[in-house]
């Protein structure tokens, strides 16, 4: 799925550069901006990209939550040279094709972490540190502790990204939603419909597409959501055989062994495979993943490292995990939804989908960490669950007059396939995972 490599004296960029979704200016503006070094200038690219450039012997990255960019810095007789791709993989190919395939490992890959500027030196021994500057950071506690107000600004924002998502897209394009009838992704169907509705665009070209691996709940619930609303001619079931879910290769493309990332990627897969078989030539496809993040909706207690405290006093937590330079940020894989999201990019793209999320626009992401959770919640786990249906049900209504129903929060892997049998595909642990990872390039 990448573009030629793109040379830039001792630097391979393997991206793809036809893949960034850039609205307010060209490419090479872009890349520009991310060349001089600027975190002001970046931070005003609208849209979403994965970004190399160079400026003598600084190496500059950049990159939005919605796509992985990562690098290596190998030794050459004539210099260093970095190589960035959003693979691991590619690296991979790329080292064995110059000769260096020996210098390789995947743990010595790193991952540029979202929202910020990484710089490097292409520099001699030995290797240099890489710097990185945030280029994105939203107010927190900004807005008025008003559910109705929050929703109405929160869903407003949905929609502007929505709107300039669906007009670059051709307009004879069909438009998929991966739909569970859960808050993210009823949200985002009923804010595309919308949007559809308003711009003139034909609601035809819509469909909800709902995974079922047999006895998941997740289907009656997108029927049940959808038929309250008079809408249920949206849905479309895509039934996919059990059998057919292997970790092993799920693990292979998403290049990362977290457990819970494997399974929800392995639906990941399967709803888009399903959808490949029956429309070969379908490319857009619009998903709810980042809602959980921004409005905090995880259980909280199923993490032991977390409190309620942690969870509202860290910004972003959910987006970046501890952050840049703390203790467990992982250098090769990033983290918190910077690494996560691999879990939902690599199946789509391996499958051939353009795949986009509204709620990881960082103007989406800068009206929930205005959120004064805090003020809202006064620290009540109970509380904060029921903040994000209130909130998202209230902007819904105030963008579409649609009542939406409100379900408990429920995994995407957890409404897919029954517990019994998750458990039974997937029940190794994580080192099983990290080992079978590995393996491929021992």
């Amino acid at each position: 799925m990448q573009t030629n490599t793109r040379t830039i004296e001792r630097v391979f960029d393997l991206t793809d550069s036809k893949s960034n979704r850039i609205f307010n200016m060209s490419l090479e503006q872009a890349r520009e901006r991310v060349a001089s070094g600027s975190a002001e200038a970046i931070a005003g690219i609208d849209g979403s990209f994965a970004l190399v450039a160079r400026r003598g012997e600084t190496v500059l990255m950049a990159r939005s939550m919605d796509r992985p960019l990562r690098y290596f810095l190998a030794k050459r007789q004539d210099g260093p040279a970095l190589v960035a791709a959003d693979r691991i993989d590619s690296i991979a190919a790329r080292l064995a094709a110059e000769g260096i395939a020996d210098q390789f490992h995947p743990s010595y890959t790193r991952m540029v972490p979202a929202y910020h500027l990484t710089q490097i030196q292409l520099v001699g021994c030995p290797d240099p540190s890489p710097t990185h500057e945030r280029f994105f950071t939203p107010e927190r506690n900004a807005l008025p502790a008003d559910p109705p107000e929050i929703g109405r600004r929160y869903i407003s924002a949905l929609a502007d990204e929505l709107a300039k998502w669906l007009q670059s897209i051709p307009e004879k394009e069909p438009v998929g939603v991966a739909f569970s009838g859960g808050i993210d992704s009823g949200a985002v169907f009923l804010a595309t419909y919308a949007v559809m509705r308003k711009l003139g665009m034909n609601p035809a070209r819509l469909k909800a597409f709902t995974l079922s691996l047999g006895g998941g709940e997740d289907l009656e619930q997108a029927r049940g959501f959808l038929r309250q609303l008079d809408l249920e001619m949206f849905l479309e079931q895509i039934e996919v055989d059990p059998g057919s879910l292997d970790p092993k290769r799920t693990i292979r493309v998403i290049e990362d062994y977290k457990p819970l990332d494997v399974e929800s990627a392995s639906m990941a897969l399967a709803l888009a495979e399903g959808i490949r078989k029956r429309y070969p030539d379908w490319k857009y496809l619009a998903d709810g993943d980042g809602g959980d993040e921004n409005l905090k909706d995880y259980p909280i207690e199923d993490d032991p490292e977390l409190t309620i405290r942690s969870v509202l006093n860290n910004p972003l937590l959910y987006q970046e995990g501890w952050g840049v330079g703390k203790l467990k940020h992982s250098l090769t894989y990033s983290g918190g939804q910077s690494r996560s999201y691999t879990r939902t990019y690599a199946p789509l793209r391996a499958l051939g989908f353009d795949g986009f999320s509204p709620f990881l626009s960082p103007r989406v992401v800068e009206v929930a960490e205005g959120v004064p959770f805090i003020e809202l919640t006064d620290w009540n786990v109970d509380r904060l669950y029921a903040l994000k249906g209130a909130i998202v049900a209230s902007g819904i209504e105030a963008l579409t007059g649609l009542r939406m129903p409100i379900h408990p929060k429920r995994r995407f892997q957890h409404g897919a396939i029954p517990a019994g049998q998750l458990r039974a595909r997937f029940g190794a642990r994580e080192a099983d995972y990290r080992s079978e990872f590995h393996s491929r390039y021992a």
